[in-house]
């Protein structure tokens, strides 16, 4: 019996509330009695005490590169994603263009970019064979840059020293200048037609200082009056 109560003390504690013990009933049958009625100290303590549930919260997962990586906008469904419009090409895209395929083609390199409305083309020869080809003008950013620049080109395309006399290969050049301004839709402006005559009057000229005999029959129109 003290054992039961302390039991039951220990209990009290932890908001268990026992009820009193009936007093067991005298004689066999009394005693099989009271241990029939007498409750589970297991069964109330599990009917009567409160379990707490405790949930922990797992540490926050580094998000993934893919988590972080911005969603592209989607268009409507069932047509394709939409792609930003292309720049519309200038005139300044033709131009560069143009600089690097003729470059390219005949492998010349552009020693320096003049501000002045001139150019010069000529090549230097190495010992082991290797041969560069080398201009300077202004950069193409009008139909008379452009010219003088694919001038300068001619030279390389008809060669440098070939062609005699000087004024034949100056006149060469020009008609080459001009036969790839139309292949690349470049305005012939009235500015780049005074700007071959003036050239190959000054060409014929100099021949003529120089004692040239006779001239080749492309630059009669070009000699004296008749200019």
């Amino acid at each position: 019996m003290k054992l039961v109560q302390m039991f039951f003390d220990w209990l009290a504690p932890r908001g268990v509330s026992p009820k009193a013990p009936q007093a067991p009933a005298r004689g066999p049958e009394g005693n099989r009695r009271a241990q029939e009625s007498r409750p589970s100290p297991l069964a109330s303590l599990a009917s009567s005490t409160p379990i707490a549930i405790i949930e922990v919260a797992s540490p926050p997962r580094k998000p993934t590169r893919a988590a972080v990586r911005p969603r592209l906008r989607e268009g409507p469904v069932g047509s394709e994603r939409s792609v930003a419009p292309r720049k519309k090409a200038t005139k300044q895209d033709l131009y560069d263009t143009m600089v690097r395929e003729m470059c390219e083609r005949y492998q010349v390199r552009v020693r320096k970019w003049r501000t002045s409305m001139s150019g010069i083309a000529w090549y230097v020869e190495y010992r082991d064979g290797r041969i560069q080809r080398l201009i300077e003008s202004p950069k193409p950013k009008s139909p008379m840059s452009a010219a003088i620049f694919l001038h300068e080109i001619g030279h390389h395309h008809i060669g440098l020293g070939i062609h005699k006399p000087r004024c034949l290969e100056e006149y060469m050049a020009w008609m080459y200048s001009l036969e790839q301004m139309k292949a690349w839709q470049i305005d012939i402006t009235p500015r780049v037609e005074r700007r071959v005559q003036r050239s190959l009057r000054y060409a014929v000229r100099k021949a003529q200082r120089r004692g040239i005999r006779s001239l080749p029959p492309e630059l009669l129109a070009y000699c004296g009056d008749q200019a």
